[in-house]
C-alpha cells in the first residue's frame, strides 16, 4: 500500500526546468534511495516532497493528504504558513551541514523543537531525549556542545534532533558528504539502524554500498526524472539505463 506518493512533480527556477514530472510511490516502513549524478534534481525533490519548495506542477499526498496544498476541482491553492508547518512536522530531513545550535548542548539541540513546537514539557523532551542520544551512540556526550564533537558526532545529533519530531518520514540528503571518510560508517550505522525499526526513508546518497545493502529499491535521477527504479539487485547489479550504469561505473561499483 503507498503511504507516500509523488505524481507528476515539477520544479523550476526561473527558466531551469529542475523536476520534469516525477512519479514515486513509498510504502509505510521502505527505504528508497535516490542516486544519479549531481544536478540531476535529487536534493530539490527531497526538499519539496517535505515542501520546503514550493511545486510548478504535480502534487505529493503523504497518507492521501495534500501537501502544501489545498485542491478544489483543477486549482491547486497553497495551505496557510500554518498548515503548511504542521505538514512539515511528518518529515524529519537531516541535511549534508549538520545546522546544529552552537550555543546549545547537545541535549539543548535535541529538545528544542518538540518543548517549543509541540508544546511538550521539557522534563518528557529531556527523557525522549536522552533514549535517542543512546540510540544514536551519543548517550556521553549529551553536556557537550557541537564545537567539541567531531562532523560524525554532529551529525547523528542532528538525526536524534529530527526523530524527536517523531517524524512519519525521514529524508536524508546526502548526510554523509560533508564527512571525513573515517566518520561515514558511523552515521550509515545509525541509518542502518533506523532502517531496521522500518522507519519510512527516502535517502540521496552517493553510498551505493550503503544502498545496496540497506535500501529496498533504488531510484537514478537523470535531468530532472527517474531513469530507473528497482531492488538494488537490479538497479545496481544489472543497470539498465545508460545513466545508471555510467554512474555506478564512475563510482567503482561493478555489482
Amino acid at each position: 500500500m503507498t503511504f507516500l506518493r509523488l505524481s507528476g512533480v515539477r520544479k523550476s527556477f526561473g527558466p531551469l526546468e529542475v523536476l520534469r514530472g516525477v512519479d514515486l510511490d513509498v510504502g509505510q516502513g521502505e527505504v528508497v534511495c535516490l542516486i544519479g549524478p549531481s544536478g540531476s534534481g535529487k536534493s530539490t525533490l527531497l526538499r519539496c516532497v517535505n515542501h520546503l519548495e514550493t511545486l510548478d506542477g504535480g502534487e505529493i499526498r503523504l497518507e492521501d493528504e495534500l501537501i502544501g496544498y489545498t485542491r478544489k476541482g483543477d486549482t491547486y491553492y497553497p495551505l496557510s504558513d500554518r498548515a503548511a508547518a504542521r505538514q512539515r512536522r511528518r518529515f524529519g530531513m537531516v541535511f549534508q551541514g549538520f545546522h546544529l545550535f552552537p550555543h546549545l548542548t547537545v541535549l539543548e539541540n535535541v529538545v528544542e523543537a518538540p518543548t517549543r513546537v509541540l508544546r511538550r514539557s521539557r522534563g518528557e523532551c529531556a527523557e525522549q531525549a536522552h533514549e535517542l542520544l543512546a540510540s544514536v551512540g551519543l548517550a556521553e556526550k549529551h553536556a557537550a556542545y557541537p564545537r567539541e564533537l567531531s562532523g560524525g558526532q554532529q551529525q547523528r545529533v542532528a538525526i536524534a534532533r529530527a526523530l524527536a519530531m517523531e517524524p512519519d518520514v525521514m529524508l536524508f540528503d546526502e548526510p554523509t558528504s560533508a564527512l571525513d571518510p573515517e566518520l561515514v560508517g558511523e552515521v550509515l550505522g545509525v541509518m542502518r539502524r533506523l532502517a531496521q525499526r522500518t522507519m519510512t526513508m527516502i535517502v540521496v546518497t552517493h553510498e551505493i554500498g550503503f544502498a545496496r545493502q540497506v535500501s529496498d529499491r533504488v531510484a537514478v535521477m537523470d535531468g530532472g526524472t527517474i531513469v530507473e527504479l528497482g531492488t538494488p539487485a537490479e538497479v545496481l547489479g544489472a543497470p539498465k539505463h545508460r545513466t545508471t550504469q555510467a554512474f555506478v561505473r564512475s563510482l567503482g561499483e561493478r555489482g
